[in-house]
């Protein structure tokens, strides 16, 4: 049952951001950051913690996850070093993502030809 819940919560976040790329004219890197912000947004509300229980993987892999991970991140390294620690908690939390998105975007910048939405 645990696989059906992965598979649906990530879905329905993947087929919203296919549903923004299809119907509207953002590009994938403001949809990109649209997804983060909404992830860092939404667990300062308390709303993506529940999703995160639910659901595990399906809620912390697409980027509303990454943006958990950042708020997340920054949270305990304020209750831990204070306000400085909101500068680079979410860095260090998220420091394999972030380390793992350069280099996978610099081979596939080598092996495609990007091109911009027209």
């Amino acid at each position: 049952m645990m696989y059906a819940k992965v598979f649906l919560v990530g879905g329905l976040i993947c087929a919203a951001g296919q549903l923004l790329l299809l119907y509207t004219k953002l590009t994938s890197a403001r949809i990109l950051v649209m997804f983060v912000v909404s992830g860092v947004a939404l667990t300062a509300l308390g709303l993506y913690e529940p999703l995160v229980q639910f659901a595990g993987v399906g809620a912390t892999v697409p980027l509303t996850g990454f943006g958990y991970t950042l708020a997340m991140g920054a949270k305990k390294a304020v209750a831990e070093q204070g306000l400085l620690g909101a500068l680079s908690g979410g860095a260090a939390a998220a420091a394999a993502g972030i380390s793992a998105a350069i280099v996978f975007g610099y081979l596939a910048s080598l092996l495609f030809r990007p091109h911009t939405k027209k």
